[in-house]
């Protein structure tokens, strides 16, 4: 049968033309047919489809489920690590500051004691020296005492006049660092009042070792200098900026103004003003500062009262 099959004459060709394509099995076949590629193309795209909405679906269903996937768990993990850095570093940075407030606290208390000291010793012994021959030296001592006033007084007006023409101007490259976040316990800013205790120093150590109107007069001028130094120190470094604790001064009604009044220079709302310390406030009076002065010293009381809450 096969035989006869393959000796069998070849049966007549059609007389019509041939299709273009066929949809018969044998066109699906045939990986050159359009047809297969558009199926196959088309079966690709659902395939990608089904794929991506079964990741969604699986994802959300994760996320309504309340977060038991590993994804969730490493989320979390990583929010705990976080969380757990964040603290590190806070206590870090509360330990430091800390540090710092110590050790300047050492340096202050050190030079105050001994600047002190070293000021009440000399006006005994130079009181007592002048009363020695029996004759009171009046004019020298009225002298010696008003100088005091005079200097302590007259260095508010040297200090607004230096910080607003000098530090803010030509010494800013040094003064900068005190509207800066310090880092340490000191800042460049320190090294002015070095500059200040030079004169006072001067001025003392000539009093001191001669007599006269005039040196009375110097040894005046330099222990008003100190006094100044010292208040400006303990209201400015201590009150205003916290570099060490100051006690019951925090809580006079004036210095709790002027410390507020030293905040908004900091702020430069008012261009800088107040220049001084002592006399901050009148000068905030004299640009109509007066509301935001009353908004700083409630928010500083409010500050004040919510630290002394947390530390009992």
């Amino acid at each position: 049968m096969a035989t006869g099959l393959l000796t069998s004459p070849p049966l007549a060709q059609p007389t019509s033309p041939k299709p273009t394509f066929s949809l018969g099995p044998i066109s699906f076949l045939n990986r050159r047919s359009p047809v297969f590629r558009s199926r196959r193309r088309e079966k690709r795209r659902l395939t990608i489809c089904f794929v991506l909405e079964e990741r969604k679906l699986s994802s959300s269903s994760g996320g309504d489920s309340g977060g038991g996937g590993d994804g969730d768990g490493d989320d979390s993990v990583t929010e705990k690590r976080e969380r757990e850095i964040l603290e590190a570093r806070l206590l870090e940075k509360l330990e430091r500051k800390k540090s710092e407030r110590f050790t300047y606290l050492v340096a202050a208390v050190m030079s105050s004691f001994g600047v002190t000291s070293l000021a009440v010793m000399a006006v005994y012994y130079r009181f007592h020296w002048q009363l020695q021959g029996g004759e009171v030296p009046v004019t020298e001592m009225l002298g010696t005492f008003a100088l005091s006033v005079g200097a302590a007084v007259g260095m508010e007006f040297w200090a607004r006049w230096a910080h607003r023409v000098l530090w803010h101007a030509s010494l800013w490259h040094m003064h900068e660092s005190h509207h800066k976040p310090r880092e340490g316990p000191f800042e460049l800013n320190d090294v002015f009042a070095i500059i200040n205790a030079v004169p006072a120093i001067a001025l003392l150590n000539y009093g001191f070792f001669h007599k006269g109107l005039v040196p009375g007069l110097c040894f005046g001028a330099g222990l008003g200098i100190t006094v100044f130094g010292m208040a400006y120190m303990f209201v400015h470094d201590g009150l205003v900026h916290k570099r060490f604790p100051v006690g019951p001064i925090a809580d006079v009604p004036y210095f709790r103004k002027v410390a507020a009044a030293h905040q908004l220079h900091h702020t430069e709302k008012f261009k800088g003003v107040p220049y001084g310390l002592f006399l901050g406030p009148k000068e905030l009076e004299e640009v109509g500062g007066e509301e935001e002065l009353e908004k700083e010293i409630s928010r500083r009381i409010k500050l004040s009262k919510a630290s002394s809450d947390r530390s009992r």
